[in-house]
Order: structure tokens, then sequence, then C-alpha cells
């Protein structure tokens, strides 16, 4: 069960609406790489990992999640609000108004809907936590990217943490890693398949 804090992970107060931020930073909620798909995944690996160390490090994750899904719809809102159809037009955000006026929709930059596609649960622990480790690496690398073409202040400062916070649970899930290939032997051990090898007791 979740217990839910009224207050988001990180502040935000945006000064300065900006369509062109919005849309770009709007794949981190629902795009390929976003929050969204990060905390689908995790929390729903978690049933198939073997030992409670790992099913609390995915729980732990997958929720913190669900926060920055939280703080990225917060972002996005923020960014749109207020905007008259002139800086909806000139910020290239008429085709996103059209569909969703200025509602948070999950879907990438491009405007492609979330997908359950984007993400992966094989029930496999070193399968699932390389998935992992490289799911954050992708989400850190998108950060990077929007890092790149923001200049306001108030923006940066958010996408920042968030960052910050991919590169945590990369490190963490790598710990995770290191838990279940000491607890493994030939019997559940990827490099062996006890069907195959004869020799595992």
């Amino acid at each position: 069960m979740f217990q839910y804090e009224k207050i988001l992970q990180y502040p935000i107060n945006i000064k300065n609406p900006n369509p062109i931020y919005a849309k770009i930073i709007m794949t981190q909620y629902g795009g390929p790489d976003g929050e969204l798909g990060a905390s689908l995944r995790y929390l729903s690996q978690r049933f198939a990992m073997p030992w409670t160390e790992l099913q609390g490090l995915l729980t732990d994750i997958g929720t913190e999640e669900l926060g920055h899904l939280e703080m990225i719809g917060t972002l996005v809102y923020q960014l749109t609000r207020n905007l008259s159809i002139e800086d909806i037009k000139k910020g290239g955000f008429d085709a996103y108004f059209v569909d969703h006026t200025t509602g948070v929709y999950p879907a990438s930059a491009a405007g492609v809907p979330f997908t359950a596609a984007y993400l992966q649960s094989k029930g496999d622990v070193i399968t699932d936590l390389h998935e992992n480790m490289a799911a954050e690496q992708k989400a850190r690398t998108t950060y990077d990217n929007i890092l790149r073409l923001v200049d306001d202040p108030d923006v940066k400062d958010v996408i920042k943490f968030l960052r910050a916070r991919e590169v945590v649970h990369y490190q963490r899930f790598g710990e995770g890693l290191r838990i279940a290939t000491d607890k493994m032997n030939c019997k559940n051990f990827y490099a062996f398949n006890p069907a195959f090898d004869k020799n595992c007791k």
C-alpha cells in the first residue's frame, strides 16, 4: 500500500510559461524513456523478484517515479497555463492544443501517445535489473538533452534534480544486481541452466 504526501518531491515555481519547453518536457511524462513507463516497469517487475530486498528496491523506486511523474505534470501545466492563442500558435503548441487544450496528456515530444510497449517485465532477475539500469541511463540522457534546449533557470533547476535522481536509481539497481548475483548459484544463476548442466546440484 502506498502513502501519498500532498507535496512535490521538489518545489516547482515556473514564472514564465513557455509552450516550446512544455512540448519537449512532455516526453518525460509519457514518452519512451519517461517517468510513467519507469514507474509501471518497476512496479510490475517487483512481483517476480525472488528476494524481499529487490522487491523493496523496485517498490521504492517505482513509487518515487510516480512522484516524478507528478513533478513533470506540474512542470508542463505551469509552462502552459494562461497561454494566449497567439502564444500557442507561435510556440508550435497548436496541434497538441487542438487535441488536449492545455490538459496534461501522456505522449512523447513528437506527440506519440504513451504505450506499454515502452516497458519490459521479463520475470528474470538479471534481465530485469539490466533493463532497469539501461532505462535509467536513457532517462538521464533525455534530461541531458532537455537541459541543452532550455534556458529558464526555474525549469533547469527542476530538470537537474530529476536528472540526479536517475543517476541515483542507476546506482541502486547496480547494487541490486550485486545482491542478486551474490544470492545465486548454478540452479538460478543466469549463466547456467540446470536442465542443461548435469553437474548442477
